[in-house]
């Protein structure tokens, strides 16, 4: 049901992302009769109900996806396929915006048999509000539906649009992996400070805010992140025995050829799941 001031959005998958845009759009005041999911999972099901009281939740597309104004993508690459063309005979004139990774537009485009759509690639602090997530819009998406996208996207966060889809790919790298790489290096800073006598929790409250700290700095500085790096880099200091040590180790040049293999493996996914 649309309503005069909200449009009808329709998520086809329940997990992470899809609960992540649903939250922010309530947070936001959107109506919860203007939402709906479509998850096949009795289980996932029971846990939205639960979790969005008031959001229409269904167990398979149905004449029901003909009222969307906008629908959201939020399934696996590998299950894209089939999902898209389950629903398309249901489905109206509705945008659609896409969170899978990997998957074109031009792919999506045959499946479901429209041009108008944007393809998103957010990250897990969406679901605190804090996402960063990567945009690309078809020709098809009018001014109109990238506002739309917009207004949706910033409940979970920040968005920057690319010019270039193949762009995605980077985003995908760089922000949409990007939180593993820094649990990745928490995990590291805690083990660390614990085998130097640190309780684990205490050496995980440090390294934790340290992040946030040091992101929070490089967030309000104009300085690029190489020039607050050297600020706190006294030559025969603790930290430069530090970064001399990575250096040493070619941790830089390592964290770079895992972005690039992130970078591929994104690429490979289109090729794979977008026949």
């Amino acid at each position: 049901m649309n309503t005069p001031t909200h449009p009808t959005i329709t998520f086809i998958g329940g997990g992470n992302m899809a609960s992540a845009i649903v939250g922010g759009l309530l947070r936001q005041g959107h109506p919860a009769i203007a939402l709906q999911i479509v998850e096949p999972w009795d289980e996932q099901r029971t846990k939205l109900a639960q979790q969005f009281p008031g959001v229409s939740l269904l167990a398979a597309a149905s004449a029901d996806l003909r009222t969307s104004d906008l629908v959201v993508w939020a399934v696996k690459p590998q299950t894209f396929k089939d999902a898209a063309l389950a629903s398309q005979p249901h489905l109206g004139s509705a945008l659609h915006l896409s969170v899978a990774a990997g998957i074109t537009s031009e792919s999506m485009a045959g499946w479901l048999q429209t041009q108008r759509i944007v393809r998103a690639m957010p990250n897990t602090p969406a679901l605190v509000g804090l996402g960063m997530t990567g945009l690309f819009a078809r020709d098809g998406a009018s001014t109109a539906d990238r506002a739309l996208v917009e207004a949706v996207v910033k409940t979970t966060g920040e968005l920057v649009w690319v010019s270039v889809e193949q762009q995605l790919d980077a985003v995908t790298a760089l922000s949409g992996s990007g939180p593993a790489y820094v649990f990745y290096f928490l995990e590291a800073m805690r083990d660390a400070g614990t085998r130097m006598g640190l309780p684990p929790e205490v050496a995980y409250q440090l390294a934790v805010g340290t992040f946030i700290g040091a992101s929070t700095l490089a967030q309000r500085s104009d300085d690029p992140p190489q020039t607050l790096r050297e600020r706190v880099t006294s030559k025969g200091g603790t930290t430069y025995a530090a970064l001399t040590s990575m250096e040493a180790a070619g941790v830089k040049a390592k964290f770079e050829e895992a972005l690039f293999a992130a970078q591929k493996r994104a690429e490979e996914l289109g090729r794979e799941f977008g026949k």
